[in-house]
């Protein structure tokens, strides 16, 4: 064989195992940067997730706050309901948390005091968060306060009471009982300031104008707009949906009882957006509350 040849296999050879080597070398460099870049970004985004959840609840995080001006006359941003989770350990804390068990399910946690299905998140939607559906925010500031049905002044506590007779068709709560505390003690959380918002605005009711109960329309609106939830003889359906009328219900000396057309456009209005209509339908639909029993408060 020629030398030259030889000296041509051997550059061969030589050429085609360092061409694999530098192969691998530069597909390790691309997998390396390839699992940088998706490890930056998952840290990234981890980051701003964790970020987005501490600061739940902090404007001094919030963009839109820095970008008017961070303080020094900037907007407050809007207010927000405290949350359950940082209400404080020890017996206070266990007060409130007791307070939202019998608001929310009062029949559960308050049975002995009602002889309804109906909870106090039942008139006060939302847990008495909800605006314009008899919210609960800021209710212990207007305490004490004349009372035209009472005839004379009387405090947060004797408002719960009219609640549990009336409106749950119940007794009254003992004043100084660990129920009547822990109801108290759940709406001044709910109520307590917040320097950093603006205050809460919803009390009350939606202001309708004065409508015309139409017992034929109101039944054909509540078969076709409420029955799926309370039931076609407007009995409710546990554990969600409260009685609208009937034994398990409020009684007729319940502020709900003529009252509904405004609750039920702040609640329902997604479902039925004419207002008024719903309003007029759902004033009584034709059935029957419970007597309310004489009581001074």
């Amino acid at each position: 064989m020629p030398e030259d040849a030889g000296v041509a296999n051997t550059s061969i050879e030589m050429t085609e195992t360092v061409q694999p080597r530098a192969a691998r070398r530069r597909w390790r460099t691309v997998r390396v940067w390839n699992v940088a870049v998706i490890a930056g970004m998952v840290g990234l985004y981890s980051t701003v997730v964790g970020v987005g959840v501490w600061s739940q609840g902090r404007p001094v995080l919030s963009l839109n706050y820095w970008m008017k001006g961070g303080g020094g006359g900037a907007p407050k941003m809007a207010w927000v309901a405290p949350r359950m989770r940082d209400v404080p350990r020890g017996m206070l804390g266990d007060s409130v948390r007791r307070g939202e068990l019998i608001f929310n399910e009062t029949p559960l946690y308050a049975a002995e005091f009602t002889h309804s299905r109906i909870a106090c998140a039942s008139c006060h939607a939302e847990g008495g968060i909800q605006p314009y559906a008899s919210a609960v925010v800021g209710v212990p500031v207007m305490f004490p306060q004349f009372n035209e049905r009472a005839g004379h002044v009387i405090t947060l506590k004797d408002r719960i009471q009219e609640c549990f007779v009336r409106s749950e068709n119940g007794r009254p709560l003992p004043y100084e009982g660990k129920e009547m505390r822990a109801l108290v003690d759940y709406i001044e959380w709910l109520s307590k300031p917040e320097p950093g918002r603006r205050p809460f605005v919803g009390r009350g009711l939606v202001a309708l104008p004065e409508l015309k109960p139409d017992v034929e329309r109101g039944q054909g609106i509540h078969a076709t707009q409420c029955a799926g939830c309370h039931g076609a003889n407007g009995e409710g359906k546990r554990p969600m949906f409260p009685p609208v009328w009937g034994p398990d219900s409020f009684n007729d000396g319940a502020g709900m009882n003529g009252e509904e057309d405004g609750f039920v456009r702040a609640t329902q209005y997604a479902a039925e957006p004419d207002g008024d209509a719903i309003g007029a339908g759902c004033v009584r639909c034709g059935g029957v509350c419970p007597r309310a029993a004489p009581t001074g408060v």
